[in-house]
C-alpha cells in the first residue's frame, strides 16, 4: 500500500490552552509551540484557511501528530495521511480530479477537502512508523503456568502511560457516501468493513481501520484513537485520567467487535472523546480479508458496558447544529 499511516491532525478547539493540558496528561509529550500554520488552498472551510498559533504534542514513535488550534467550534481541522513517494502523490491527485475534486498540489503533498466531514486532508511526503515490539506478555491460564515466582508485569509499571502513535479518527459526515468516495475512491483507503447505511471502517495502513467515517445531522469530530502497549495501559492510563478527574470517563473499559480492539474512551475538555485502545486487527494481505456488513450492539463491542446514550449522540451535537460555540478559555 503506497499510503501508510496518519502523520498529524489539526484539532480546532475554543478552549485551546485546557485542552492541551488534557492531552499533556493524556500522556502525549508537548514540543514547542509552532508557528502560524497554513492549509494552503481555498477549497477549505473559512476557519481552516486562517493561519493560526498552535500548540504541537508528539507520541513515542509517530512523532508529533497533534496540534491544537483556537477554532469557534470543535472540529477536526486537518488530516495529514502519509504516502511513499511523489508517484503516489500523482495517482492521488488524478483519482481526486476523477471525481471533481478541487485540488492543491505542491512537490511533497496534494490537499483536498471533503465537503461531508469539512475536513482538509493533505497527503504528504513522510517517512513509516517504525515501533519497536511492546514487552511480550506473559499470562498463566488452565494448564499454563509460563510466569513463575513472579508478580505481573503490567501490575509492577510505574511511570506515565505514553501512547506510541495515532491510530484513527472517527468523523460525522452530513454525506456519509460522498464522504466515503472521496476517501476510498479519491485518497485510496481501503474499506475494512462497514455498518449498514450508517459507516464505513476504511484504513491507508495495515491497521483495520484509520478513518471511520459515520453519517451524521453535522460535520463533527467523534474521537480520536491512540495506542498503547496493551491492555494493562489502557487501565493504567484511564486510571490515572479518571484519579484527576473522574468526569472524564465515557465508556470502558471493553473490546470492540470491529477492529477486535481493547478500548477505554474519554473526554477532553472541548467535548471530544479521546480513546486508549491496543491489539487491533492487522491486515497485511487484502486478499485474506473479507470485509462484513453488520448492524446494531454487535457492531459496537463484544463485551463491556453497553455504550452510553452521550457516546452515541454527544452532549453537544445540538449546540454544533445550530452553530452555538462553547466560549473560549
Amino acid at each position: 500500500m503506497s499510503l501508510h499511516r496518519l502523520t498529524q491532525i489539526v484539532m480546532g478547539v475554543p478552549n485551546v490552552e485546557q485542552t492541551t493540558a488534557y492531552y499533556e496528561e493524556f500522556g502525549l509529550s508537548p514540543t514547542t509551540d509552532a508557528p502560524a500554520t497554513d492549509t494552503h488552498t481555498t477549497d477549505a472551510p473559512a476557519d481552516a484557511r486562517t493561519p493560526k498559533p498552535s500548540h504541537v504534542l508528539a507520541t513515542v514513535d509517530g512523532g508529533e501528530q497533534l496540534r491544537i488550534v483556537h477554532s469557534p467550534r470543535r472540529r477536526l481541522i486537518e488530516l495529514g495521511v502519509g504516502a511513499d513517494d511523489p508517484d503516489d502523490l500523482g495517482r492521488v491527485a488524478a483519482s481526486l480530479d476523477r471525481l471533481d475534486v478541487p485540488v492543491h498540489r505542491t512537490a511533497g503533498s496534494v490537499t483536498a477537502a471533503d465537503p461531508g466531514t469539512e475536513v482538509l486532508v493533505r497527503v504528504e511526503l513522510a517517512p513509516r512508523v517504525r515501533q519497536a515490539p511492546a514487552p511480550a506478555l506473559t499470562y498463566n491460564g488452565p494448564g499454563t503456568t509460563d510466569r513463575l515466582h513472579e508478580r505481573a508485569p503490567g501490575i509492577l509499571r510505574e511511570g506515565p502511560v505514553r501512547p506510541r502513535k495515532l491510530g484513527h479518527v472517527v468523523l460525522g459526515s452530513t454525506d456519509q457516501e460522498a464522504s466515503q468516495r472521496f476517501f476510498q475512491q479519491g485518497l485510496g483507503f481501503k474499506v475494512s468493513d462497514t455498518v449498514k447505511g450508517l459507516a464505513a471502517f476504511m484504513r491507508c495502513s495495515t491497521d483495520h481501520h484509520n478513518v471511520l467515517v459515520q453519517q451524521a445531522p453535522v460535520a463533527f469530530l467523534h474521537h480520536t484513537s491512540w495506542q498503547v502497549d496493551d491492555v494493562d495501559e489502557i487501565g493504567r492510563g484511564a486510571t490515572a485520567m479518571l484519579e484527576a478527574d473522574p468526569d472524564r470517563h465515557t465508556w470502558g473499559p471493553g473490546r470492540h467487535y470491529i477492529g477486535s480492539n481493547f478500548f477505554w474512551y474519554l473526554k477532553d475538555p472541548a467535548g471530544t472523546f479521546s480513546e486508549y485502545y491496543s491489539d487491533l486487527d492487522c491486515i497485511v494481505d487484502d486478499a485474506l480479508w473479507k470485509p462484513g456488513v453488520f448492524e446494531g450492539a454487535k457492531s459496537l463491542y463484544a463485551w463491556g458496558p453497553p455504550p452510553p446514550p452521550s457516546f452515541l449522540a454527544p452532549e453537544d451535537l445540538a449546540a454544533l447544529m445550530t452553530g452555538a460555540h462553547a466560549p473560549a478559555q
